[in-house]
């Protein structure tokens, strides 16, 4: 997609469409400088005031940041994501959990019938990884091959509104996990729940899926309020 020149009707919501449309189709990429003002002028065919509004509506929805003395850089692919966090932000860990709770159920619901023979290949690769990891007693490998078995999933599901959803609570993902991982001998387990998982999708029975990722994330929650239990009484 190339700039266009704006035609005179709201100069500045055209650019910012065009600007957005960049950075989703990931034209402009997270962590690159975007063209310098007097680029997008003569590209845009707009006036400098024009580009600084675009430019300024841009940062103010957190798709892009300016570094003085360096220029302008995206920081986000989706006007949705730094509201997201935000609210993540002032959210009990409690309260993200649930809204993981929902969009995996669906994921793993809808990648039982939707995955493609190659993405099953790649469950299985990683429930392998996380086997490996086990025998090494390395949580850290094993909550990287977990992850990445939880991203395959939401990947399989086959839909783009769940899957940019699912992006924005990453980190809280990663957090649950190791929580998790934090107990004694968590590993047995943790495997066990996530090879019936991987075979309901592998059987492509979606209530069978979901329910395995139902008592996944219930094991995280326990987890987490335990060891916000010893947190507290550590402190008393």
């Amino acid at each position: 997609m190339e700039l266009k020149q704006a035609s005179r009707t709201t100069l500045v919501e055209q650019v910012v469409s065009q600007m957005e449309a960049l950075i989703e189709e990931a034209q402009w990429a997270v962590g690159t400088r975007i063209p310098a003002e007097p680029d997008l002028v003569q590209q845009l065919g707009v006036s400098r005031n024009t580009v600084r509004e675009a430019v300024r509506a841009l940062i103010h929805a957190g798709l892009l940041a300016a570094r003085p003395g360096d220029g302008t850089y995206v920081c986000s692919s989706s006007s949705l994501g730094p509201v997201i966090k935000r609210r993540l932000q002032r959210s009990r860990l409690e309260e993200t959990m649930e809204v993981r709770h929902a969009l995996e159920q669906e994921a793993a619901r809808l990648a039982a019938e939707r995955r493609t023979p190659e993405q099953l290949e790649t469950l299985q690769e990683c429930l392998r990884l996380c086997s490996e990891a086990a025998e090494a007693a390395d949580p850290g490998a094993y909550a990287q091959a977990d992850f990445r078995l939880h991203r395959t999933i939401v990947d399989a599901a086959h839909n783009d509104v769940l899957a940019e959803l699912y992006g924005h609570i990453t980190d809280t993902v990663r957090l649950a996990i190791g929580s998790a991982l934090e107990r004694r001998s968590p590993f047995r387990r943790h495997l066990e729940m996530h090879g019936r998982l991987v075979e309901a999708i592998a059987a492509k029975h979606p209530l069978d899926a979901a329910d395995a990722v139902r008592a996944i994330i219930d094991l995280s929650l326990t987890a987490i309020a335990n060891s916000e239990l010893q947190h507290e009484e550590h402190l008393e």
